[in-house]
């Protein structure tokens, strides 16, 4: 059960289940924010909301991180959080006061807390046998599959029609099937940490120097990616969104960040820290070609940039830190990557908007030359031996 096949099979099993549960939440997300506004919530509620569940998700990250190193319950973590971050959407369709609802999307946000760090350890295990960047890019392809089908669910039943309870209410398909397909994991997959072979020095005491080099570079990146948010807002402020639909935009960079996560952890596994470097190289070009480019064109070309950063982020940043620490501090070190990175994309995020109402020359080289920073981060982290 430790061959190549079986630990591909194991980190495709584990790609339907995030398939799943992002179809389930992404879903819920597409309408939590309308759906508060018609029970009565005002705008700075709905950014309240969607703050503190962020906020939450930070330190529990670091927690469940740390605890699933202590008691080695991947797998009950794993599933605990599976179990709140896709149960309660459903519920969302019985809400019948925004404040229930605003408890539900808090729930949401502390199930996915507590599932990340164990869920990345257990993939880290497969992907160490199959290669580190393929198996975290093969992972965030079929996730965001997921992440693409639950919103167009979620349009195709509500069909114009603000019925967000049937909205809801149909996610639970999803969530069902995710939910059966991650016990079915765990019941043939007992001990993922079998799929890796190679015995790790654990002589050291805590995190190594490296770990916390990367993550500042790592830091740099998250600060000077722009959040789609701010994004979809320029492109309305500008009237770009009458030649070409905003959802539609996403839907491409959406696409391109799949592609890209599986195109980029394969080269990850052959050129190292350098295909990170050149990704890094390449999207931090998004910034001129949406704010500053005026035209549909090259708004496309920018989201195109935008989502092979992404892409190439989700499927190398995570397997960076499997190849850095042992199984037994993995836990620990996702949980810290986790929070850091999420972090630093907040703080990052709150910079850019102030400075898009000041200037978007200082915005685009903010972002620009933060992430350029990153790249001399990483290099130097290639000069330091291991």
């Amino acid at each position: 059960m430790t061959s190549k096949k079986s630990a591909l099979r194991f980190l495709i099993l584990l790609g339907l289940v995030s398939l799943c549960a992002d179809a389930t939440y992404e879903g819920a997300r597409s309408i939590t924010g309308a759906y508060l506004r018609v029970l009565g919530a005002s705008g700075a509620i709905v950014g309240l909301v969607a703050g503190l569940g962020e906020l939450i998700g930070y330190g529990l990250r670091l927690l469940t991180g740390y605890l699933s190193d202590r008691t080695r319950q991947y797998w009950s973590l794993t599933t605990l959080g599976y179990v709140i971050n896709t149960a309660v959407v459903p519920s969302m369709a019985l809400a019948g006061r925004w404040e229930v609802l605003a408890g539900l999307m808090i729930a949401e946000r502390t199930g996915k807390a507590i599932r990340t760090p164990p869920r990345d350890v257990l993939l880290s295990h497969a992907a160490m046998r199959i290669g580190k960047g393929f198996g975290f890019g093969l992972h965030e392809a079929m996730d965001q599959i997921g992440a693409v089908l639950g919103p167009l669910m979620v349009t195709v039943v509500i069909a114009g029609q603000e019925a967000y309870p049937r909205g809801f209410a149909v996610l639970m398909v999803p969530a069902i099937l995710g939910l059966m397909v991650l016990s079915l994991g765990q019941r043939i997959y007992p001990n993922p940490r079998d799929f890796e072979l190679k015995t790790q020095d654990l002589s050291a005491q805590g995190l190594p120097r490296r770990f916390w080099i990367y993550l500042g570079a790592v830091a740099l990146i998250a600060a000077g990616f722009a959040d789609f948010p701010l994004i979809a807002f320029h492109l309305q402020q500008s009237g770009l969104d009458r030649s070409i639909p905003i959802p539609l935009l996403y839907a491409l960079a959406m696409g391109v960040d799949a592609i890209a996560a599986l195109l980029f952890g394969y080269w990850f596994d052959r050129f190292g820290i350098k295909t990170l470097m050149t990704a890094v190289l390449f999207s931090l070009l998004f910034a001129p070609f949406v704010f500053l480019g005026g035209s549909t064109r090259l708004a496309v070309c920018g989201m195109v940039l935008w989502g092979i950063g992404m892409g190439a982020q989700e499927s190398i940043l995570k397997a960076v830190v499997a190849g850095t620490i042992p199984p037994e501090r993995r836990g620990s070190a996702y949980g810290i990557f986790n929070t850091g990175y999420r972090l630093s994309w907040f703080f990052g995020s709150a910079v850019m908007g102030m400075l898009y109402d000041l200037s978007l020359f200082a915005l685009v080289i903010f972002s620009m030359l933060v992430q350029f920073l990153s790249v001399i981060v990483l290099f130097l982290l290639t000069r330091i031996r291991g």
